[in-house]
């Protein structure tokens, strides 16, 4: 039976959870606004904020269990008659780190990037040495394990700085193709924010029972503002298609 805490035992205990608590917010805040200061890459300072963290966590609960009376030692040997079991559960985890770890070294995104993985988008939120955790379009959060990036292709759409918007239209049969990509062009370049070069343009898809189906398209220089200018897009061609429509 494990013997009652006495009251010294307690106050360490006491002293070592506010001093692990204490120690990880200020050290959060000081990364924090050194990373202002410096502007240091908040991939990193994230990164080396977990370390610090778990490994404050990990010492105070070992100081705690201690002056509780239960034996380190003994735990460690259970762990290890359970070996298998747990070598499982500890594989992800080491896997994680090591691919957070390649995350960083390779910077293939950083925190602030729009990326698409395993079917989830949107845009990085914060960098761990266990998992990701991305912002959606619908201010969602959605957390990735690390380890996913190594198995999965994904796209980080702010790698460029640069990006194509697409809008898809359907095109009746009568209409004249050529006068409608011209008018698509100069309308578009005149709009603030669509890059003249590359040019916008339309490219043809298919032609379906409908009508021909296609889409326009046009670069912009913030790959953030893809959904804004897809639907400035929508308004300037529904604007020409009604003018062909009248004209016809």
């Amino acid at each position: 039976m494990t013997p009652l805490p006495t009251v010294e035992s307690i106050l360490i205990i006491t002293v070592t959870v506010m001093a692990a608590v204490l120690l990880v917010k200020w050290t959060s805040y000081f990364l924090r606004k050194s990373a202002r200061k410096w502007e240091l890459d908040l991939t990193l300072i994230q990164v080396i904020n977990d370390i610090i963290k778990y490994s404050v966590y990990f010492i105070a609960a070992s100081i705690v269990l201690r002056e509780l009376g239960i034996d380190i030692t003994a735990i460690t040997v259970s762990l290890g008659i359970a070996g298998v079991s747990v070598g499982f559960a500890s594989r992800d985890i080491i896997s994680n780190f090591i691919s957070g770890m390649f995350i960083l070294a390779d910077k293939s995104f950083r925190v602030g990037d729009t990326i698409e993985v395993a079917g989830q988008r949107g845009r990085v939120r914060k960098v761990g040495f266990r998992t990701t955790t991305i912002e959606t379009p619908e201010a969602g959060l959605v957390t990735v394990p690390n380890s996913t990036f190594s198995k999965t292709a994904y796209v980080n759409y702010s790698a460029e700085d640069r990006r194509r918007v697409e809008l898809r239209v359907n095109l009746d049969y009568d209409i004249d193709l050529e006068r409608f990509e011209s008018d698509v062009k100069d309308v578009l370049m005149r709009v603030p924010g669509i890059l003249k070069d590359p040019e916008p343009g339309l490219i043809i898809l298919e032609f379906t029972d409908t009508g021909i189906s296609a889409k326009v398209t046009a670069w912009i220089p913030d790959p953030d503002r893809v959904t804004r200018y897809r639907s400035v897009l929508a308004a300037h061609v529904k604007k020409i298609l009604r003018k062909h429509r009248e004209g016809s």
